[in-house]
């Protein structure tokens, strides 16, 4: 028997916006839409994938999940980003151990790092990222 990790679902008021956003944060692909869900993958046949679901539940929580990525230029990144909309929550930059990172909220709040510049000498535990 196998598993293999298809989707991280993030309920969301707003699935074809949010969804249609990270897409182009991330220039991934489209691979199903409809008026309550949306799924986006690095390439069509690629997984794991993002899919947002509509979740009319407005509590406000922490969040238990949210995304690190590692660009190839953390402040080019970072620049991209902003310039889509994004903002920073309070904060903004962390340092965590020897590791720098971005914290940014997507359009409808949801934290997520830029973590530094992509390095093929460097690995990085959980523990450092979280």
């Amino acid at each position: 028997m196998s598993l293999e990790w298809a989707h991280v679902i993030v309920h969301t008021a707003h699935p074809v916006e949010l969804g249609q956003w990270w897409a182009d944060a991330l220039s991934w692909a489209v691979v199903w839409q409809s008026e309550d869900e949306y799924s986006i993958r690095p390439a069509p046949d690629q997984r794991p994938g993002l899919t947002f679901v509509t979740m009319h539940d407005t509590t406000v929580t922490k969040k238990r999940l949210h995304l690190d990525s590692h660009p190839d230029s953390q402040t080019a990144e970072v620049d991209r980003l902003l310039a889509l909309g994004l903002r920073f929550p309070t904060g903004g930059y962390r340092a965590k151990g020897n590791q720098s990172r971005v914290v940014l909220s997507d359009p409808e709040g949801d934290e997520f790092c830029i973590l530094e510049s992509n390095s093929p000498t460097r690995t990085t535990s959980m523990e450092e990222t979280a």
